[in-house]
This record gives C-alpha cells, sequence and structure tokens, in this order.
C-alpha cells in the first residue's frame, strides 16, 4: 500500500464517469518525451532483503532521466483511465504536471488534493 498521485481528467479522481486517458494518448506522449520510456516491467529490492520484487504491466513507463530511477523506480502506471504514481517526489510531481498539460488533465492525489503548477 502506499500513496498514490493521479494524473486524471475525472473530478474526483475515484469516480467512473467522465473522460478517461486513453492508451493511445498515453504512448504518444511516452513516445514523444525523451525522458520517458514505456518498460513494462519494474523490479524493487526492498531495502534489506535480497527479494526482487515483479510488476508487469504492458502501460508502465519510467522517467528515465530521474536520478533515483535504480533505486526508487519513478514509475507512471497507466490504468483504468488515468496515469499513477507512488510516492512521487518533487521531481516526478514536476513531470507529472507537464504530461497533465499535454493531456489536458490534472495531477491529484489520494485525498483529492490537487498538484497544480
Amino acid at each position: 500500500m502506499g500513496y498514490d498521485v493521479h494524473i486524471t481528467r475525472r473530478t474526483p479522481w475515484w469516480v467512473d464517469e467522465g473522460e478517461q486517458i486513453t492508451t493511445q494518448e498515453w504512448a504518444a506522449v511516452v513516445a514523444a518525451d525523451p525522458e520517458l520510456e514505456m518498460v513494462q516491467v519494474a523490479r524493487v529490492s526492498p531495502r534489506g532483503q535480497d527479494a526482487v520484487l515483479e510488476y508487469r504491466h504492458e502501460w508502465l513507463a519510467q522517467m528515465v532521466t530521474h536520478p533515483e530511477r535504480d533505486t526508487h523506480g519513478a514509475w507512471l502506471d497507466w490504468g483504468a483511465g488515468q496515469i499513477v504514481v507512488k510516492h512521487p517526489d518533487e521531481l516526478l510531481l514536476k513531470k507529472m504536471r507537464q504530461i497533465a498539460g499535454v493531456l489536458g488533465a490534472r495531477v491529484q492525489g489520494d485525498d483529492c488534493e490537487y498538484y497544480d503548477a
């Protein structure tokens, strides 16, 4: 479990009604942005453990320019018409605001707060 921040066109983010971000739109944003890359597999080694957790998703992207991408991921995951990031730092929130601007969406936290520029 963790705190999610969403790039969404819905108000609030959890409602089923409202315009969705399509996979085609998401793929186009990733393809046009040199800081993003579709990765489809996320691997994480929990601190102090030898185990590696793996998450696979067709619409998973990574901010490849993020300085902590190898240790903390910097993953952006499309699902159910929105893009979700767990525990984004300020650098990733800035990128999320840029993406939201391209998509005509907003960045909203789990508690409905907006992360507008």
